[in-house]
C-alpha cells in the first residue's frame, strides 16, 4: 500500500489520477526508474537517495514514507541454536539482504563499526541478496547464516518459532523515518501545483493513518487492494502493525539524512563536503510542516 493510492482513496488528491505501471525490485532501482521518467514519484531508504544524489540524479525527497518503530522494525534474525549474539560473530558470515545499497547494509554495517570490527572484518560479511518473501525459508535451510525480516514476513516467521532476532534497527538508531519519496526537479519545476497536491494529499493519508485505530487503518487497506484489482493477497496486510514514520505527515528530518551520510563519509564512499543533507530533501509541500 502506499500513501498517494490512499489519499485517492480518501478523496485527497483533488483530480489527480493515479496510474499504476508495475512494481519495483527495490528502492534504489525505484529511485532510477523516477530519474529516467519513467514514472513521476517513487520511494527509497535514504542512503540509497543519498548516493545517487551525490551521484548527480536530480532528484529532490518530498515525505517520508515509511520508518522503523515499536510496531514495524528491521530485524536480523538467526536460529535459535546459531552462535551468532553479537558483532564479532557476524565475520565470515552470509546475511540475506533485499537489496545491496540500501538499508539492510547500511544499518549492518553501522551496527558492526559500533560493535569493533575494522573494516577489513566488515568486508568479510557476505550479503546475499534474496527476494524478502524466500529469506526465512533459506535462513531455516542454513543457505544464510543470518536474515534480515520486516513487516508480515518477520511477523509470520516469529509465529512459527525457531528463530531469534540478533539484533533490530530500531534498537540500534532509535525511531527514524527510513525512506522517502522522491520526484524528478525538473517535474517539479514543472508542475509547482500537481506535486504540492499529490504531496499535501499523501501527507493528510499518511497522518490519517498515523492517528486512526490499527483495525480502522487495515480493513481500509484490505478494501482498497481488494478493489484495485491486481489478483493481490489482501489478508498479508493485516500484520500491518504501525506506519514506522516518525514524522508527523511524513515531515523530513535532516538527521534521517546525516546518519547515513556520516557512514558513508567515514566508510570513504561519499566525500567530505560533497553533498549537504540540506540539498536532498524538502518540506515545502507539506501541510504540517506548520
Amino acid at each position: 500500500m502506499t500513501w498517494p493510492e490512499l489519499a485517492q482513496d480518501l478523496g485527497l488528491l483533488g483530480d489527480i489520477r493515479l496510474e499504476w505501471i508495475g512494481n519495483t525490485i527495490s528502492g534504489p532501482q525505484d529511485v532510477q526508474a523516477t530519474v529516467t521518467g519513467d514514472v513521476d514519484i517513487g520511494g527509497a531508504f535514504n542512503g540509497a537517495i543519498l548516493r545517487l544524489a551525490a551521484a548527480g540524479a536530480p532528484v529532490t525527497a518530498v515525505l517520508g514514507y515509511y520508518g522503523s518503530d515499536r510496531g514495524s522494525y528491521a530485524g536480523y534474525y538467526v536460529p535459535e541454536d546459531s552462535p551468532i549474539r553479537s558483532p564479532r560473530d557476524f565475520v565470515d558470515k552470509k546475511v540475506g539482504v533485499n537489496t545491496l545499497g540500501a538499508h539492510h547494509e547500511d544499518t549492518l554495517s553501522i551496527y558492526l563499526e559500533r560493535g569493533g570490527l575494522t573494516p577489513e572484518e566488515i568486508r568479510s560479511v557476505q550479503l546475499v541478496v534474496v527476494p524478502p518473501v524466500s529469506a526465512e525459508q533459506a535462513l531455516r535451510s542454513g543457505q544464510l547464516d543470518v536474515a534480515v525480516l520486516s513487516d508480515f514476513k518477520r511477523e509470520k516467521a516469529v509465529a512459527r518459532g525457531g528463530i531469534r532476532p540478533v539484533f533490530t534497527d530500531v534498537e540500534l538508531l532509535g525511531a527514524f523515518t527510513g525512506g522517502c519519496y522522491v520526484m524528478r526537479d525538473d517535474f517539479v519545476a514543472t508542475n509547482p501545483d500537481t506535486t504540492r497536491t499529490l504531496v499535501e494529499g499523501s501527507a493528510r493519508a499518511l497522518r490519517w493513518a498515523q492517528t486512526r485505530p490499527r483495525d480502522e487503518v487495515v480493513d481500509r487497506f484490505v478494501s482498497l487492494i481488494r478493489r484495485r484489482g491486481r489478483n493481490e493477497n489482501a489478508e498479508t496486510i493485516r500484520f500491518w502493525r504501525s506506519t514506522g514514520v516518525a514524522g508527523v505527515g511524513g515531515l523530513i528530518a535532516e538527521r534521517e539524512f546525516t546518519i547515513w551520510l556520516d557512514h558513508l563519509i567515514a566508510d570513504g564512499r561519499v566525500e567530505p563536503g560533497q553533498i549537504a543533507p540540506q540539498q536532498l530533501y524538502t518540506n515545502e509541500f507539506n501541510p504540517f510542516r506548520r
